[in-house]
């Protein structure tokens, strides 16, 4: 009997299925949810944040204002990465360093113009130009790095996601997070373990987690309902009564912070996918204001979403500035874009590609499908490019030399503040000596807006500040400089021997699900 007491209890694995795929192991790859979430469980910030969305302690065991231009990070000691080397500042100063270098796609979670200087082994200073209250406010997702093993397999330079040939970290990832990399194979299984010298604590039960990519939406709840797998993201919105009806399964919906807009390409003299030669159509801002007049958010509600999603007017989640609701939507006018479209000097329309993932929002395909119908209505043939996000990704991000003419794409601000995405997507990216407007696929530019942004930054006086950004998202509108569509819904499949909090801004962290 005392024998069979000292077994251990059977080790829990928990099987989770998405429609995209875990293109690379290297955390500063690619700034996209998911991708981001499968990163966590390997690597920590000096942040994280709870359930709910609120910053707490990671790395670093607190922080500091010690002056108005200088941050103060004190980090946690007795941690270690998952080879046995010990956590201190200088992994911090080498992913400061690496997080900023050519080919990373989270160049904005550390400004370019602010110095990392080591104070001791567990203290890290921050010094910023100007004073920035928000400097953190992302550093959940700037996961640390260790410095002797990225220098020991040939890994000081971050992998871009245009790079068409696998690095040592693309295909090996070694963090202090509370989960290791068993084996990975791109495009078809990867297994994580629980990482037995974890320094904090694991909520969930959890010893195992194998991702398999399902990309069809059948096949991926087929999965679900036969026991197959235990979690999937998304579920197809028109399969949600199929699986809460089942006697397995159910479906985790609620409101989703990230979101889904348009973009066009409004920097080069001639568009890269168009029959319009010599020109390009979407730098004339009748020709952008024709685009969004002739897109009926609310058919898209309704016929694509099926009433699940959000209509919005700005290009951030309500949730995360009060004065969302003063904006107003313009309705669509297909006859007016007719007209706008004329008088910019195109009667009969013109030709245009559209780039769109496959597999990485809700309904995405779907999605872009309808607004190519809508466009049609008005003269515009639109040329669909619809790939899964690996290869979507590569082409139109920087890396890939912003690769797209006319394309959608879904956003959270991952600071939890408006600044995000006014520096992020809105901001002008024609100074390479800052990472303002990083992902700015379409080069939209105001120097206006950026001055705001800038004031923004600073301000500390909540009602001006608000006021400043209320000024800066209206700059934009007026400008039609993207097309905000909708804020998409979250729609996780689970079995109902599982309970999994779900986070709104999408990230399915597993290390805080339970299994029976």
């Amino acid at each position: 009997m005392l024998a069979v007491l000292a077994q251990p209890a059977s080790a829990v694995t928990l099987r989770y299925a998405n429609q995209g795929d875990l293109k690379s192991l290297d955390p500063y790859t690619l700034n996209e949810t998911t991708t981001i979430a499968h990163h966590g469980h390997v690597f920590e910030g000096l942040t994280k944040r709870d359930k709910n969305l609120s910053i707490i302690p990671g790395l670093a065991e607190r922080w500091e204002l010690v002056e108005p231009t200088r941050w103060r990070f004190h980090l946690r000691r007795n941690v270690k990465f998952s080879d046995g080397t010990p956590f201190n500042a200088d992994d911090v100063i080498f992913s400061a360093e690496r997080v900023r270098a050519p080919g990373s796609n989270f160049a904005t979670r550390v400004p370019a113009d602010v110095k990392v200087e080591k104070v001791d082994d567990y203290t890290v200073d921050f010094v910023t130009p100007q004073p920035n209250p928000i400097l953190f406010y992302q550093w959940d997702s700037w996961y640390i790095m260790s410095k002797s093993w990225a220098e020991k397999n040939n890994s000081v330079a971050p992998t871009p996601a245009a790079a068409t040939t696998p690095t040592f970290a693309s295909l090996n990832a070694m963090g202090t997070g509370p989960y290791t990399i068993e084996s990975h194979q791109p495009g078809v299984k990867t297994v994580f373990k629980r990482n037995p010298s974890y320094w904090g604590k694991i909520d969930g039960n959890i010893d195992e987690i194998v991702f398999t990519p399902i990309a069809n939406d059948s096949t991926r709840v087929s999965a679900l309902l036969s026991g197959e797998v235990d979690v999937i993201e998304p579920v197809p919105l028109q399969d949600i009564n199929r699986v809460n009806a089942s006697q397995n399964a159910t479906v985790l919906t609620g409101p989703e912070v990230r979101v889904i807009f348009l973009g066009m390409d409004q920097v080069r003299d001639e568009l890269l996918n168009s029959n319009v030669k010599g020109k390009n159509p979407f730098k004339d801002k009748r020709v952008r204001e024709a685009f969004f007049k002739a897109i009926d958010v609310e058919v898209i509600k309704s016929r694509v979403m099926r009433n699940l999603s959000s209509p919005t007017a700005i290009m951030v989640g309500r949730e995360f500035f009060d004065l969302a609701k003063d904006f107003t939507r313009e309705k669509p006018d297909p006859e007016a874009a007719k007209k706008l479209l004329a008088e910019a000097g195109y009667p009969n329309g013109f030709e245009v590609g559209m780039n769109c993932p496959s597999d990485r929002y809700v309904n995405d395909g779907d999605i872009c499908r309808a607004v190519i119908g809508m466009l049609a209505r008005v003269g515009v043939k639109v040329n669909p490019i619809i790939e899964p996000k690996a290869q979507y990704f590569a082409k139109v991000l920087k890396s890939g030399g912003y690769n797209t003419s006319f394309y959608l794409l879904g956003w959270t601000v991952g600071s939890g503040d408006s600044h995000n995405v006014l520096y992020e997507i809105m901001g002008c990216r024609n100074d390479p000596k800052t990472s303002r407007g990083d992902t700015n696929l379409g080069g939209y530019c105001n120097p206006k807006l950026d001055a705001l942004t800038d004031k923004v930054l600073v301000e500390t006086d909540k009602a001006k500040r608000d006021q400043m950004i209320k000024e800066a998202f209206q700059i934009g509108i007026d400008d039609y400089g993207y097309i905000p569509i909708h804020q998409q819904p979250l729609v996780w499949g689970t079995s109902k021997k599982v309970k999994l909090p779900q986070r709104a801004d999408n990230q399915v962290r597993l290390e805080w699900a339970t299994k029976e």
